[in-house]
């Protein structure tokens, strides 16, 4: 391969290529959205990130019909439907459909964390996460709700929240039939039925049906509140805890209740009054 990276060491088989990879180390970004901004190496990523801003989703899966912007994504999309888990940790066993996922994942056995955050050192392990996590500082929520204006940090999250508007929750629980948003919540809510609460905290003793929920629980007793109200410093253990705090700052009340009109700053405010109208009264002396 005669063309080689002076910075790296990477070959390339063509000059264009290097060309390009060089941008890597240079920050150049010469594609510009007219819409956003945002900045690409390559025209071809710019053409895809466009999708975002006219909604085109031209690769579309045969089993489900769901859309996506790039060919790569409909393929990762149909090991859904396959059940294929092409990449698998030589540690654990564990497969995942992306070799992404996989060299994530591997952090848990060998704890490198290689991504650091300059604004308060959190660690990551790859820099996607570091990238959706900078947003917490800069506040930036380039993800933004056609229906009620509210922005995101994630894709994934705005998705999610959509269905507040549209009223769909396509993950039932076969128990008791009630239906949730997301899988993980469904998967949460049915330790409710079973009881398990895997997830020990060694300083209390509480338990937790999910990881996730003792990492955050833990801060209480290490005194970490990372997410901290700009207007009146106010630390919070969860990002989601500041941005329902920030409400109090900006008056904003984005949940609305359709029978009166009343609006809320928090969903569970919104699903307490609606038993209001629906005659509910789940607590009895």
């Amino acid at each position: 391969m005669p063309f080689t990276c002076s910075d790296c060491g990477k070959a390339f088989t063509r000059s264009y290529q290097m060309k390009v990879h060089q941008r890597v180390h240079t920050g150049e970004r010469p594609f510009i959205c007219s819409v956003c901004g945002k900045g690409f190496t390559q025209s071809s990523h710019l053409q895809t990130h466009q999708r975002v801003h006219t909604g085109e989703r031209p690769f579309t899966c045969s089993d489900c019909g769901k859309g996506f912007t790039h060919s790569s994504h409909l393929q990762t999309h149909q090991s859904v439907h396959t059940g294929e888990r092409p990449f698998t940790c030589s540690d654990c066993g564990k497969g995942f459909i992306r070799s992404s996922d996989l060299l994530a994942h591997q952090s848990v056995h060998n704890g490198e964390r290689p991504f650091t955050c300059s604004a308060c050192w959190k660690a990551f392990t790859s820099s996607s996460q570091l990238k959706v996590h900078q947003r917490v500082h800069t506040g930036e929520r380039p993800f933004v709700c056609s229906d009620c204006g509210r922005g995101f940090t994630r894709s994934s999250q705005l998705k999610v929240h959509q269905q507040v508007h549209t009223g769909e929750r396509p993950f039932t629980c076969s128990v008791c039939g009630k239906g949730f948003t997301q899988s993980s919540s469904l998967q949460t809510h049915q330790s409710v039925h079973t009881g398990e609460r895997p997830f020990t905290c060694s300083d209390c003793g509480k338990t937790f049906p999910r990881s996730s929920q003792l990492k955050l629980h833990q801060r209480v007793h290490a005194g970490e509140w990372p997410f901290t109200c700009s207007d009146c410093g106010k630390g919070f253990t969860q990002s989601s805890h500041l941005l329902a705090h920030q409400r109090i700052h900006t008056g904003e009340r984005p949940f609305i209740c359709s029978a009166c009109g009343k609006r809320f700053t928090q969903s569970s405010q919104l699903k307490v009054h609606q038993r209001v109208h629906m005659g509910e009264r789940p607590f009895t002396c």
